[in-house]
């Protein structure tokens, strides 16, 4: 049965460019493709940093909530901020729903929208709000019914630096800092109507870290790319087939944000395990989200590129498109920052193999777009590519500290395998992104989820009690360690 016509209101915190934006700037493009109402509401979105769809007018983005609270104080303070910032979007959001409300009868005088339609919240990475728009949404608001969907991409406190490497003082006020926030996540998790996972690995994790009971049962629903039209570079690329990036080099491509955690390093390493004159006539692109503001991005490019020079490689950097076409032949490793969708394309049309570096990825949608793309793919045998690369028909799996056998494959693919097998590779990449991660297939899902969050009753919050307890509890154990003091 098709869901009726609804009222989607997404809460995003920073509509950067990254793996989480991409997914609810694709969650929005589905259900507005549906006909549903789709409003994205950001308490940060720089028109110079975020993908196209947010920017040029495709989707109707209102930044709220960022007047009051920074992103961090001083490089600390980040969960805090973010939970606060998130809660002032909220209020915005509220504010904006009792006007509609207040409004809707001169509304209707003057326009054909139904006069009521429901209102579904779609809420990501951070659940502070969650429980607050449970309990206040349905005053500020005249729809019929309002459910409340929260899309985990992974817990937040199994993301956060622990102190594991600072001295045993910073490490303890580390853990007693994030442990209010850890039971905070899963409480304002609970107060959803419904979860859903990016992966069957995220599902797992979940469900051992806040508990089934909890949360209910989480479903998958599966990012994607968007395969109605098919690549752009490939439409660009019909006037113009005989301009090859860099005289024709053999590409081979790593698209990462500039973290740690994406392990990068080891595309640096296993490229040049390749001997020198196996390297001749190739090129390792690294790209990726690259953010100013963020000093792991920076540190972390400073790091990659003193690597490569450390082991004998020649590297450049670029931040456009214009000065990365014309770097000199000899460079061996091109970092390229924040690269447009555009150029990325491109990257993805014209690349011999896409190394895919980190370990536990969540899900990882740019195996995804390099299948849909015909690009074969070398990844870590962990998390997400373990659900969307099949081994030998779209692509390789391999152990992500054993440098030797990413030099192997990338290898095989450069100099044994020969045109016939890489198409047949494409060809299987390309039907298996059509088939299971396609834009359509994640409206058909998501579609499911809020039908069958809208058939049955509001999922019951009796977590305010909870919440009270651990005031009082904190309370009474900050007023009994003044005491001690005294």
């Amino acid at each position: 049965m098709r869901l009726k016509r609804s009222n989607i209101i997404i809460i995003h915190p920073d509509l950067g460019i990254g793996g989480a934006e991409r997914l609810i700037i694709d969650v929005a493009l589905a259900l507005q493709a549906r006909g549903h109402r789709v409003t994205i509401y950001t308490s940060h979105r720089d028109p110079t940093h975020c993908f196209e769809e947010a920017r040029d007018g495709t989707l109707d983005v209102r930044v709220r909530g960022n007047t009051v609270f920074p992103a961090h104080v001083g490089g600390r303070f980040h969960v805090l901020m973010a939970v606060l910032r998130q809660l002032h979007l909220a209020v915005s959001v509220l504010k904006e729903l009792e006007q509609r409300g207040g409004n809707s009868d001169e509304k209707n005088k003057t326009t054909t929208e139904p006069e009521e339609m429901d209102d579904i919240f779609v809420i990501d990475q951070v659940p502070a709000c969650v429980p607050f728009l449970k309990s206040l949404g349905p005053r500020f608001a005249s729809s019929q019914r309002q459910r409340i969907l929260f899309y985990c991409h992974f817990p937040d406190q199994l993301l956060a630096w622990r102190g594991e490497s600072a001295p045993s003082a910073l490490k303890l006020a580390k853990t007693l800092y994030r442990y209010p926030f850890d039971w905070f996540e899963g409480w304002a998790m609970s107060a959803s109507d419904k979860v859903v996972a990016n992966s069957r690995f995220t599902r797992g994790v979940v469900s051992r870290v806040f508990g089934s009971q909890k949360l209910g049962d989480v479903r998958v629903v599966y990012p994607c790319v968007d395969t109605t039209a098919g690549p752009k570079a490939e439409q660009e690329s019909e006037g113009d087939a005989q301009a090859p990036l860099w005289g024709g080099k053999k590409i081979l491509l790593s698209i990462n944000r500039f973290e740690r955690k994406k392990e990068i390093a080891l595309a640096i390493r296993a490229y040049h395990g390749l001997d020198e004159e196996k390297r001749k006539g190739t090129r390792l692109v690294i790209a990726g989200g690259y953010d100013n503001r963020v000093q792991e991005n920076v540190q972390y490019h400073r790091e990659l590129d003193a690597l490569a020079t450390q082991l004998g490689l020649q590297t450049a950097t670029s931040k456009t498109v214009v000065s990365a076409l014309s770097i000199p032949d000899s460079i061996d490793v091109l970092f390229l920052l924040s690269v447009p969708t555009a150029f990325k394309e491109t990257l993805l049309a014209q690349s011999t193999l896409l190394l895919y570096t980190p370990i536990n990825e969540h899900f990882g949608i740019v195996p995804v777009e390099a299948m849909h793309a015909g690009l074969p793919v070398l990844a870590s045998n962990t998390g997400g590519p373990l659900e969307t690369i099949v081994e030998g028909e779209t692509g390789w799996l391999r152990d992500a500290h054993a440098v030797p056998e990413w030099t192997a494959v990338m290898d095989q693919v450069l100099y044994q395998m020969d045109r016939a097998d890489l198409a047949r590779m494409a060809a299987a990449g390309k039907a298996r992104a059509e088939k299971e991660f396609s834009l359509v297939a994640m409206g058909d899902r998501l579609e499911e989820e809020i039908s069958e969050m809208l058939g049955a009753d509001r999922r019951p919050f009796y977590g305010w009690y909870q919440l009270l307890f651990v005031l009082l509890l904190a309370l009474g154990a900050l007023t009994g360690f003044f005491l001690y003091l005294l």
